[in-house]
């Protein structure tokens, strides 16, 4: 069924031409309009002759050859199963482009500018122009909002914190201690810039607070899920690298550091001092112990407790973390040893799983 227009924003209708160009794609077949109109999105299984569906998944082939959507975004090793009256848009990666096809049908709200009246901002603030804050948003002394922000309900920008063009402030987040790149988002309840946890401990077990000085970075296009926290700094900054994204239920500790466009998943936890490489996957409930080094596009698999440091390109599994091949081989050898079958229910990813949903 269509997006409920009562919670998405709709745009269009929009070409064909315009559709496969978002996608990235070439329209298959000489006889397709390219001015024919769509107005909207939808999966596989209810799309319309109006609307744009996806297939990037080969389980769901079925389902691409009894679609009645009027075009299918997918991979052209898949164009020759797409059903009559159907066009198919062929491009080598028809996840992203359904997805750029999808944000083109129904953007981002633009804001509303303006500021609530039961908002309290402060009297030295910086607001931007065009910037939208909500109801009883706080905005700190000092702080520095950049245009087109959306500063959502009840959130709160502490004191001195810079944010860039086009940040979203979602409702009941947080934000101190922290400057902040373009276009980052903090999803509802997200808390950034909190006291990293170190403490020294006195003889007599009490537990003396190390004040945490540091700030928290983050770069251009970085999203924070709804409750995660990002806690700043105990003496050198934390810090996101550009196009970084946590989902929900995330923990990063004082002082980690990730590389551009890493991906961690929810209820992972990694430790203070941490340092991440670009594009490193941290698979959902994963855990990192502190000071450690994990290489660029190396993937951490869910559940994996990570003790050591995992080399540029690896995949690890398990806790303590093996390299995946090595994992299965011992999972194989414990088996047999308890008498069981050398075989497995399939074998566990290393990468995101579940990140999105890919039967169009």
């Amino acid at each position: 069924m269509p997006a409920d227009p009562r919670f998405f924003l709709r745009a269009g209708p929009f070409s064909l031409a315009a559709v496969a160009e978002a996608a990235g794609g070439t329209v298959q077949g000489p006889s397709a309009d390219p001015e024919r109109r769509f107005s909207g999105v939808a999966p596989l299984q209810s799309a319309g002759p109006d609307e744009v569906s996806f297939l990037d998944n080969r389980r769901y082939a079925e389902a691409l050859r009894a679609t009645r959507a009027g075009a299918v975004i997918l991979h052209p090793d898949m164009a020759d199963q797409v059903p009559p009256g159907t066009i198919a848009i062929t491009t080598a990666a028809p996840y992203l482009g359904y997805a750029r096809v999808a944000a083109m049908f129904h953007p981002e709200p633009p804001p509303r500018p303006g500021i609530h009246p039961t908002a309290v901002v402060a009297a030295d603030a910086d607001i931007g122009e065009g910037c939208e804050i909500g109801p009883y948003a706080v905005i700190g002394a000092g702080a520095r909002i950049g245009p087109g922000c959306v500063i959502g309900p009840h959130a709160v920008i502490g004191p001195g914190v810079v944010l860039g063009a086009g940040c979203r402030i979602h409702a009941h987040a947080s934000i101190s201690h922290c400057l902040a790149g373009d276009r980052v988002v903090l999803h509802p309840g997200a808390r950034v810039g909190n006291e990293g946890f170190g403490f020294a401990t006195t003889a007599t077990g009490e537990h003396v607070t190390m004040p945490q000085l540091g700030r928290v970075i983050l770069g251009d296009g970085v999203e924070i899920g709804a409750n995660s926290t990002v806690d700043r700094g105990s003496g050198h900054d934390t810090l996101l690298g550009p196009g970084t994204r946590l989902d929900n239920l995330v923990q990063i500790g004082h002082n980690v550091r990730t590389g551009r466009g890493c991906v961690i998943v929810a209820q992972a936890g990694i430790s203070g001092s941490t340092t991440l490489g670009d594009f490193v996957v941290v698979a959902a409930q994963a855990g990192l112990v502190g000071h450690l080094t994990i290489g660029p596009r190396a993937r951490i698999g869910a559940q994996a407790g990570v003790t050591n440091d995992v080399p540029a390109g690896t995949d690890v599994l398990g806790s303590p973390a093996w390299p995946v091949r090595e994992f299965w081989r011992a999972m194989a050898r414990l088996r047999r040893l308890a008498g069981g079958t050398a075989g497995r229910n399939g074998k566990a990813a290393a990468g995101t799983g579940g990140a999105g949903e890919e039967t169009g």
